[in-house]
């Protein structure tokens, strides 16, 4: 795999989409399944090892990585290439397992430990990278995709409940326009799956499968507080999210954790247009709407006419937004100068308590294009959900039983980490005949991955 120096970081475009034999070996080498393995192994005991652990989760690591579309297709490929079947530690032809051994295999990969111990192996790999990687995670969007799944005996579903697994169940979910019409209908049958990622890099820092019927906002503050403890302390600053995430909870852990919330607002308001601001003086002109824009009105015109106020910028100080009175701030002429300006050199001034309401009035505006700029970003999550998705298989359809579906989703997870490792630790080459060229962050990755 060549990467120009002039691609960013984490070119994903730069995939290959038939991995070569040395990419393969450099992705299985930067996973840390030490405790994962020793766990498996010490879950089989003295039981027949006809195909050690190491084998099986090799095959099921290459059937992500390698872009089949199911664990026969990888089968298949291990029985015609003898070096891929060395790459995982398979002597010849004959060590391939059979499919009802991955089978088997995903079912004890699905249970605890081994199924904490994936999800730890994919946070050890979001916090190197954090580690390293200096502004991973300043700017973060989530959001929740549906994944299709099969449903397996009902004793079965009973033995996984009680270990508190979500089961595959009947998902739906509506689009609407702005006028509130619905436009798209989705429905499937199988689970959600959850992702924050970082907008600029479109890394994964952390997921969560759930139930199809599960809330955005209930499973959000487990993503945060995931997201969190794989960056360095303080590293988020905001986060994008569509209206599933707009809810008091939501915003009053944001405001807790001192992250910026990018969240578009849904609409409550039935009769209302818009409120006046509470605390003003005799001069009540100033209102804001549902979204909260703040407008003032210039009441000396018949009718009175509306003009939105110019924002000035966010105080952490007071915890307040800061407002002007537009006419001065822009250099126009406003016949409701007396009663706003009386006195005024700067003009009218407005400020809102942020706490007064966390949902309408977020640290960063929604009517501003600071706002509209890193919401645009929303997207980063939406082209992750499709790698997993499309890329690695975590939409097969095909995998019955909520103990398979969690190991293989996890799986994906690590494998989308290794690749991410991958990009960032590649030498990019300097020009068509230049060198290959290691910079700091290909030094400290070596580093950090040299046994």
């Amino acid at each position: 795999m060549y990467i120009h120096i002039t691609k960013p970081l984490f070119a994903w475009e730069c995939l290959e989409d038939s991995p070569s034999l040395r990419s393969v070996r450099r992705a299985l080498a930067m996973l840390p399944d030490g405790k994962l393995l020793e766990s498996l192994r010490w879950a089989r005991g003295k039981g027949r090892d006809d195909f050690p652990v190491e084998v099986l989760w090799g095959v099921v690591v290459l059937t992500a990585l390698l872009r089949h579309p199911g664990i026969e297709a990888c089968l298949g490929e291990l029985g015609r290439n003898a070096g891929l079947r060395e790459a995982i530690g398979i002597e010849s032809e004959a060590g391939v397992p059979k499919k009802w051994n991955l089978s088997r295999f995903l079912e004890v990969l699905g249970r605890n430990p081994h199924r904490t111990l994936l999800h730890e192996m994919f946070d050890a790999m979001a916090y190197r990278l954090g580690v390293i990687v200096t502004d991973l995670g300043e700017s973060t969007a989530g959001d929740a995709t549906a994944l299709n799944a099969r449903r397996r005996s009902q004793a079965g579903a009973k033995d996984e409940a009680q270990e508190g697994l979500a089961q595959p169940s009947g998902g739906r979910k509506e689009y609407t326009d702005d006028e509130g019409k619905v436009t798209k209908v989705l429905e499937w049958f199988g689970y959600k799956l959850h992702l924050l990622v970082d907008v600029k890099h479109e890394v994964a820092l952390a997921y969560e499968v759930t139930a199809a019927h599960a809330g955005d906002g209930e499973t959000l503050p487990a993503l945060v507080k995931e997201a969190q403890a794989n960056l360095p302390a303080g590293r988020m600053r905001t986060l994008a999210y569509d209206k599933a995430a707009d809810s008091n909870d939501v915003h009053a852990l944001l405001n807790e954790t001192g992250i910026h919330p990018l969240i578009q607002m849904r609409h409550l308001w039935k009769d209302e247009h818009e409120r006046l601001v509470p605390g003003q003086d005799a001069n009540p002109n100033i209102v804001h709407d549902e979204a909260g824009t703040v407008y003032c009105y210039d009441m000396e015109t018949n009718p009175a006419v509306r003009h939105k106020m110019a924002y000035i910028g966010h105080e952490p100080q007071r915890g307040t937004l800061k407002y002007r009175c537009p006419a001065r701030h822009e250099g126009w002429t406003c016949p409701n100068e007396n009663a706003c300006n009386a006195g005024k050199t700067y003009g009218r001034t407005v400020r809102l308590k942020c706490d007064m309401d966390l949902r309408r009035f977020p640290p960063i505006p929604r009517a501003t294009k600071q706002f509209e700029r890193l919401y645009k970003g929303r997207t980063a999550v939406e082209r992750v959900n499709a790698r997993v998705k499309i890329f690695w298989g975590a939409d097969d359809g095909n995998i019955a039983g909520a103990r398979r579906f969690h190991a293989f989703v996890g799986v994906v997870m690590v494998v989308h980490e290794a690749l991410a490792t991958l990009l960032a630790a590649t030498p990019r080459r300097q020009g068509p005949l230049g060198k290959m060229h290691l910079g700091p962050i290909q030094q400290a990755l070596e580093r950090g991955l040299a046994p």
